[in-house]
């Protein structure tokens, strides 16, 4: 039985692989939450505490661990069965009886919670994997059978355990069992079941699955769990790592060959790294960054953090890229504009979801939906800027993301009026009566002018001439304000007049047109 909520699932996983170092001694310092007006002595915590219950059934599991860990009484109010039994039932589906259970409500729910946990990722745990696919009838795997005996479905072969073993781990009656290995021939020594099997007689045993809880827990009390919460632990800290790697790599071969494919699609990526993948040297992190949702799903930014629930979007996402890339293939188009189309256009999708992928999962269909809007204005910026050149040059504006987000022609128009701005500067350097100033200015500052130049954020900083034309030149360009212009015309020709000043130093006697 999966867990109803898991909104405060993974910020739960978090406080339970602490809770070694929650206990009633890490309240010593006794803090207090006193809200006192004027010279009343009355607080918060001189509230009975059958007030405090009242308040703190409200709470979800998480935030009642918070409630806890602020000081012993709190702790001790926190820890009530009656607030945790509720937990119980709405986590596991089953009541908590604690007249029959050995331990309290608080400490089943953590162990099931650990345990049911790294049960439902076991497909990605490695190391859960080697503890339970091991000899199962020798200890210590004793301790991991006897928590397999609440669930209904195993990946595990069928159970071979002695007779005794059978009828401890699942409290079954020894009739009940030789009537069983009776209706199946068997005369072995090692009695034969599925899992399956041996759980419904276990619930029929005892009478429900409510039961069949209690007997573990029962069973379990005795034992050392800092196994189980070294296992939880380390799942904490790696489980998204550890199920993207799953995902990325243990796909059906045909699928993994198309997921490869459109994972590394027109992605600048290092072919060293990429040689190596689903090898054991694999450097998967460097997989995740090549993709927004990837890096954001590696970091627990997807679905409120739930690790499962995220990789559902990071599905969603590739599905669509595939779609993409299938339309994009079957247009008239060449190498660069099929490129820019499909990478732009995934920035536009991410752009637009980010937020809607931090709170929830985000299927197929969305993501197709917002790619076909995106492809759209990608193409309208795309015969806006009339090349590539242009596009390239335009795909730093703020308004070129602007446009992509919202589709609202006021910033298409604002990329407009840009390009016909760096147009009219080239226009302008490029008149006949200008010649003489093309000589005389140096490489970088002719580059800077010319149509197809991009100004570097960097280039705006400093003293050098560069900088100070660069600086002019952005200001026209993004105001489209006519003193800039006639600023730029300004410092273009007192360059070029010094710069003439000094070749007729240098060369007394001699032209502009002499030398040319």
């Amino acid at each position: 039985m999966e867990l109803d909520d898991v909104s405060w699932e993974d910020e739960l996983q978090e406080k339970f692989s602490l809770m070694s170092a929650i206990s009633e001694e890490a309240g010593e310092d006794n803090k207090r939450w006193e809200y006192t007006s004027g010279g009343s002595d009355i607080g918060m915590m001189n509230l009975s505490e059958e007030i405090f219950i009242f308040i703190l059934r409200k709470l979800d599991p998480t935030s009642l661990l918070r409630v806890g860990s602020t000081c012993r009484t709190l702790f001790r109010v926190c820890s009530c069965n009656s607030l945790w039994k509720k937990h119980f039932q709405v986590s596991f589906g089953v009541q908590f009886a604690t007249a029959t259970c050995s331990i309290t409500a608080k400490a089943a729910f953590r162990m099931l919670f650990m345990w049911r946990t790294l049960f439902r990722n076991l497909h990605c745990n490695r190391s859960m994997q080697e503890r339970l696919f091991a000899e199962v009838p020798f200890p210590p795997q004793r301790y991991w059978t006897q928590w397999l005996v609440v669930e209904a479905t195993v990946p595990l072969p069928s159970v071979r355990l002695p007779s005794a073993d059978i009828q401890e781990l699942w409290g079954l009656e020894a009739d009940v069992l030789e009537e069983k290995v009776k209706d199946k021939d068997e005369e072995d020594e090692l009695m034969k079941f599925e899992w399956k099997e041996l759980h419904d007689l276990a619930v029929e045993q005892h009478g429900g699955l409510a039961r069949v809880y209690q007997h573990v827990l029962n069973k379990q009390h005795c034992h050392d769990h800092t196994e189980l919460e070294t296992l939880f632990h380390q799942y904490t800290q790696c489980r998204f790592q550890w199920l993207f790697s799953y995902w990325l790599f243990r796909q059906p071969p045909p699928f993994d060959r198309q997921l490869r494919s459109v994972f590394l699609q027109w992605r600048r990526h290092n072919k060293t790294k990429v040689a190596t993948w689903g090898g054991t040297l694999c450097d998967v992190r460097y997989l995740a960054s090549l993709h927004p949702i990837t890096a954001d799903y590696w970091r627990g930014r997807l679905a409120h953090g739930d690790e499962t629930l995220g990789i559902q979007s990071v599905e969603g996402y590739f599905s669509m890229c595939r779609s993409l890339v299938a339309w994009i293939l079957g247009r008239d188009w060449g190498r660069l504009k099929r490129r820019k189309v499909y990478e732009d256009t995934l920035d536009g999708v991410y752009l637009v979801l980010r937020r809607e992928l931090q709170d929830k999962v985000v299927e197929h269909q969305r993501f197709w939906q917002v790619a076909k809007v995106q492809m759209t204005r990608v193409c309208t910026l795309e015969e806006t800027a009339a090349n590539y050149v242009n596009w390239r040059m335009i795909e730093s504006l703020p308004y070129y993301k602007l446009y992509m987000v919202s589709g609202n022609s006021v910033y298409l128009n604002h990329v407009q009026g840009f390009l016909q701005r760096k147009r009219l500067v080239h226009d302008w350097i490029h008149l006949e009566e200008n010649v003489w100033v093309q000589q005389l200015l140096p490489e970088p500052l002719n580059s800077l002018l010319e149509y197809h130049h991009k100004i570097p954020q960097d280039s705006l900083h400093g003293d050098s001439v560069s900088a100070q034309l660069s600086r002019v030149v952005w200001l026209y360009l993004n105001s489209g304000q006519q003193l800039y212009l006639e600023a730029v015309k300004g410092l273009v020709l007192q360059y070029a007049q010094a710069g003439l000043a000094c070749y007729r130093c240098l060369n007394p006697g001699h032209s502009l047109e002499q030398a040319s």
